[in-house]
């Protein structure tokens, strides 16, 4: 190197420092600024970044990280099953018996002087009076009680002209969409009371022999509860075979002492209608009865 370079360098030193240091300061701006921004867009955009991509392709500042995002998980809630409150109004309350169907009393029909395969429908008919209950209020069709006695005589084990078992009930209740559970009298009121309360409706057997807080001279006899009233814990009843009785509300605690011992199964929960799952889809509860002006 010439003596004359060497002079130029000397007297230019301090120059080149100041340049080389002005040019590492930007640059260190530069990537605090890149190195920012890429943390904004990762922690900004709008849902939750769960799985992120990072392409390195080449090292100049132009080629951004590719991020991808997918949506950040809504928080699960959990399902909680509400039945609907069904308006008494609404509620089908059959009468079985011969001396409803002389007065013309609401919810009596012919039937109550008819027999059938040889039996009095007003001496069995209790079961299928609940069935038809249960069927007309809470499922989008309806039926009366020889339609159900046809219905369960045609699709299960029960051989008509007489009282209708348990087994065939919840067969038949099946076979029209519900979801069912026969239940034992448990030794708790309060595990009663919570079997009732959760439910859409329930057919209880009770008994005179039981208790005589409600009914007497009652051997066994199936009946509907529906709607249960947590703050005076009582229940809607459909009683076919008494008009005083029927489409009254009865202290719960009444039905829990009258349930029938003396028999296989105490009680039906009925519940979670399926319309996909009737086989029937009766229509119309046509026939020769007295229905009130309040049910469409």
């Amino acid at each position: 190197m010439s003596h004359k370079i060497k002079k130029i360098i000397k007297r230019n030193r301090q120059q080149i420092v100041y340049t080389m240091a002005g040019i590492n300061f930007i640059l260190v701006i530069i990537s605090a600024v890149y190195t920012i921004r890429q943390l904004y867009i990762e922690t900004n955009i709008g849902g939750a970044v769960t799985t992120m991509a990072v392409v390195t392709a080449s090292p100049k500042p132009s080629h951004e990280k590719i991020i991808v995002l997918t949506p950040a998980p809504e928080k699960e809630h959990p399902v909680i099953k509400e039945y609907p409150v069904y308006s008494e109004e609404s509620i089908f309350t059959f009468l079985q018996g011969p001396k409803s169907w002389e007065n013309r009393i609401d919810w009596s029909g012919s039937w109550g002087q008819e027999f059938y395969d040889g039996g009095s429908f007003g001496g069995f008919g209790c079961g299928l009076c609940c069935l038809a209950n249960v069927y007309s209020t809470i499922s989008t069709y309806q039926c009366n009680p020889v339609d159900m006695y046809n219905f369960t005589r045609n699709n299960t084990g029960y051989g008509g002209g007489g009282a209708i078992a348990w087994d065939y009930m919840d067969t038949a209740l099946n076979k029209l969409g519900f979801s069912t559970s026969l239940k034992l009298k448990p030794d708790s009121y309060k595990t009663f009371r919570k079997h009732i309360s959760e439910a859409e409706c329930s057919i209880v057997l009770i008994s005179s022999n039981n208790s005589r807080c409600y009914w007497t001279d009652t051997p066994g006899h199936y009946v509907t509860i529906f709607s249960y009233n947590k703050e005076n814990d009582t229940v809607f009843l459909a009683d076919s075979g008494d008009p005083d009785h029927n489409r009254q509300r009865v202290g719960l605690d009444k039905i829990y002492k009258s349930l029938k011992t003396a028999s296989q199964w105490q009680y039906l929960i009925a519940g979670n209608y399926n319309s996909r799952n009737d086989t029937w889809k009766h229509k119309k509860s046509d026939g020769n009865w007295v229905k009130p002006g309040y049910i469409q």
